[in-house]
């Protein structure tokens, strides 16, 4: 496992063990068990949480955390540290409150058992070609030798190379930075299910290790669209026929697919990104 990515997921969660939350976990989730419309779920948590407790890998006053019950430098549910946490520093214990080497493991196992694959990258940014409107997102995967044939380039005239399946990543459309990722992005996609976490980490451990910034500029004329702005878009794409998903503001994989079928049909740039222009063409 590349150490720089074990210190990018501790830096993300917990600012390096600073921010690691200070609430009871097991009042937080005593409390969830009882209110809200994931009973069933915290209460699972809960009975890990006393698990925890029972075997006495972390002390009752450290097992403290987030409201929603992550603790920890890893920020590990209950039920992942009882699957995956490791005893690093070999005192008998898994303490990922208490002993970073244990906390660094656990963050290594995790990425380990989302299918991290040793010394294979996790992606590298690219160049598109002029008004490109071919295939993207994360789960959208070809051989390199189509995103050659599309046209994509390694930033710095760099050959592409890496695991022969990837997928291209457009975190703010065409306009913006464009990264061809590979399984290895997945797996830090797993340890939180967000596209801008998962680059966060990639790019901060790319950093760590001596590599340079993002060369591609960021679209900053693009307004970003509030909460309700995004509902009424997949209320939108609900009413064309694009999207048959919930209207929550949430633009998941279902949303980003109905806005390319969007943007294909009206003879835009079919990039999935979630823009004010897609809004206007959608009110129209």
């Amino acid at each position: 496992m590349d150490r720089n990515f074990l210190v990018a997921v501790w830096g993300v969660e917990t600012d390096y063990g600073r921010i690691m939350g200070r609430r009871s976990l097991v009042r937080s989730l005593a409390t969830l068990s009882c209110s809200g419309p994931r009973q069933r779920y915290f209460r699972t948590e809960l009975i890990a949480a006393l698990g925890i407790l029972q075997s006495g890998d972390v002390r009752a006053d450290a097992l403290r955390g987030s409201w929603a019950g992550a603790f920890g430098h890893a920020q590990f549910m209950p039920s992942t540290f009882r699957r995956l946490a490791v005893d690093l520093d070999g005192d008998g214990k898994r303490d990922i409150v208490g002993s970073i080497p244990d906390a660094l493991g656990s963050i290594a196992s995790y990425l380990k058992d989302a299918g991290w694959a040793s010394g294979e990258p996790w992606g590298y940014e690219v160049t598109l070609p002029k008004d490109y409107s071919g295939p993207s997102g994360r789960r959208e995967g070809h051989d390199l030798a189509k995103w050659k044939a599309l046209g994509l380039r390694r930033v710095g005239s760099k050959p592409l190379t890496g695991p022969d399946r990837a997928a291209l990543v457009l975190p703010a459309g065409t306009r913006g930075p464009a990264f061809l990722v590979f399984a290895n992005f997945n797996a830090i996609h797993k340890y939180n299910n967000s596209q801008s976490y998962a680059l966060a980490i990639a790019h901060l451990a790319d950093r760590l290790g001596g590599g340079g910034p993002i060369v591609a500029t960021w679209p900053t004329d693009e307004r970003m669209l509030s909460r309700l702005e995004r509902i009424e878009l997949q209320l939108w794409l609900i009413e064309r026929g694009f999207y048959s998903g919930a209207a929550d503001g949430i633009l998941g994989t279902r949303t980003v697919e109905a806005i390319r079928a969007f943007q294909a049909s009206a003879g835009m740039v079919a990039d999935g990104f979630a823009s004010s222009r897609v809004l206007a063409a959608l009110r129209q």
